[in-house]
């Protein structure tokens, strides 16, 4: 046996063997396959199983859901149509006792027409018998209807009259007791820094100036001298067409006296222009600052006053400048500091501590700003400030009742002050004006039916009018009393006020022969 022969048969041989391998494997994976697909045919099966049965579930879920939802709204559907038929069976009911009214209504209706016809056949009936019986009164009384109605309207009007005059004079008198002196105080105060009656004297000063060519050179080109000199002192020029006046108007009279000093000095140097003005005003206020010490100093001396802070001077002399009613105010600082020195002299006081705390007793008056504070407690403070006496701090404080009186020189600095304010002639009113306003007070009340005298005392600050017994009862006295009082606020200018008495009095005279 040969090499080939050996080869073919192992061939053969493997040939054969793998043959017999493949038909062994082959039968193997058929079965393994079918095993496979068996295996998952059945968890196909399964799985179809368990999603059938989650899909029934859900379904059952979805259902019993919108069941529930169904139920709901059929009950909310229910509830509706039951408040629908309560409204319904509300309405019902309220037509139909608005038809039950109505008829009520109606027959209300007819029966008050009823009424009313019955009424104005009576009230017919009572107006024939109420001209009957007018007739017969005016017949009887031999007046006719109105004129009884004439003279009753004019008794109950004189017996109203009469009673509120009473009530007015009660009235008064509660509030006499009642009132506030602070109030009286605060108004007086007022009056007197305002000064309103003497406004145009105490904010306008007249500057005379040879010829009217001046006053084109003081407007100057387009003005521009006017506008810096109003500028530097804050006082307005007017210039107008009074012949040779230029009016200077400001509530400030020191910036007043500097524009009047300034005007002066340039129209006398004949350089007008807004840099000389400036330069001019600079120099005459310190001019002015420095008069207002010498008139301070010069009050100071002639009262015989030491002592005096040079600030408490400069303000003393910024009172030259100042009015109260058209009261020079340094004018009156001295003149009550002279009566306080006379009265604490009777007194047995001092009379330089009287004569200082009258000197100082308005430097509140004069702030250099505008200050809320009333002038008595303002002037105290600087007293205090520059350390003057005790008792004059106080006599400046309550010279107005501000604060209360702790020794005796504060009422007399307060009787000072009120006797050189209300003396005659004080308020600047000359001696003719005066005597004038008098007799017309007096006038006035002569003019009064009843009246047989009147006369005009105390400085013109009371009226006593007597009356006849005969023509006025007591009643009528005091409503005169009212009616020329009423006429005077309405009639006449007067400074303060005016006290009028009525005096009625019955007299019995015969005589023994």
């Amino acid at each position: 046996m040969d090499v080939t022969s050996i080869l073919i048969g192992l061939l053969a041989g493997i040939i054969a063997g793998g043959g017999v391998l493949y038909v062994v494997l082959n039968n193997k994976s058929n079965s393994k396959a079918s095993a496979i697909i068996k295996e998952a045919e059945e968890k196909a099966k399964q799985y179809k199983k368990s999603r059938e049965l989650e899909a029934k579930e859900k379904f059952l879920k979805l259902k019993q859901e919108h069941q529930k939802e169904i139920r709901n709204r059929e009950n909310e559907i229910s509830n509706v149509e039951k408040g629908l038929r309560k409204k319904e069976q509300s309405l019902n009911d309220k037509m139909g006792n608005l038809d039950r009214k109505a008829k009520e209504a109606d027959a209300v209706k007819k029966n008050l027409n009823q009424q009313l016809e019955v009424v104005n056949i009576k009230k017919a009936e009572i107006e024939k018998a109420h001209a009957s019986q007018v007739k017969q009164l005016e017949k009887i009384a031999g007046l006719t209807a109105e004129e009884a109605k004439k003279d009753l309207v004019e008794a109950l009007v004189d017996e109203a009259k009469t009673d509120a005059i009473s009530k007015i004079k009660l009235i008064v008198e509660e509030a006499k007791l009642k009132a506030n002196k602070e109030a009286k105080r605060m108004i007086l105060q007022t009056i007197q820094r305002t000064a309103a009656e003497q406004a145009i004297e105490n904010t306008v000063t007249v500057f005379n100036i040879d010829n009217d060519d001046i006053k084109g050179r003081i407007i100057g080109r387009e003005g521009r001298n006017i506008r810096a000199l109003e500028a530097a002192t804050g006082i307005e020029i007017i210039v107008d067409d009074t012949p040779e006046a230029i009016i200077l108007s400001g509530f400030d009279p020191v910036r007043r006296e500097i524009a009047r000093l300034s005007l002066h000095r340039l129209i006398t140097d004949g350089r007008i222009h807004p840099a000389r003005i400036e330069e001019v005003v600079q120099k005459t206020r310190k001019d002015v600052e420095n008069e207002i010490v010498e008139h301070g100093e010069r009050a100071v001396i002639d009262l015989g006053i030491n002592g005096l802070h040079p600030e408490l001077i400069r303000i003393v002399g910024r009172m030259r400048y100042r009015s109260s009613y058209g009261q020079n105010l340094l004018q009156h600082s001295r003149e009550v500091a002279n009566m306080c020195a006379i009265m604490a002299s009777e007194f047995g006081l001092d009379p330089k501590l009287a004569k200082r705390a009258g000197l100082l007793h308005d430097i509140g008056k004069v702030p250099d700003e505008d200050a809320e504070t009333p002038h008595a407690l303002l002037g105290m403070k600087w007293a205090e400030k520059y350390g003057e006496h005790p008792d004059v701090c106080n006599a400046i404080g309550a010279h107005h009742d501000e604060i209360e009186m702790t020794n005796l020189i504060s009422p007399i600095v307060q009787a000072c002050d009120a006797i050189s304010g209300s003396r005659p002639g004080a308020r600047r009113e000359d001696g003719e004006a005066y005597i004038k306003r008098l007799q017309d007070l007096e006038k006035l009340a002569l003019g009064f039916e009843g009246v047989e005298k009147a006369f005009a005392i105390q400085a013109g600050r009371e009226l006593r009018v007597i009356v006849d017994s005969d023509v006025l009862q007591d009643k009528q006295a005091d409503l005169l009393s009212f009616d020329i009082s009423q006429k005077i606020m309405k009639e006449m200018i007067y400074p303060g006020q005016i006290k009028v008495t009525v005096i009625r009095e019955r007299r019995a005279v015969n005589y023994a022969k």
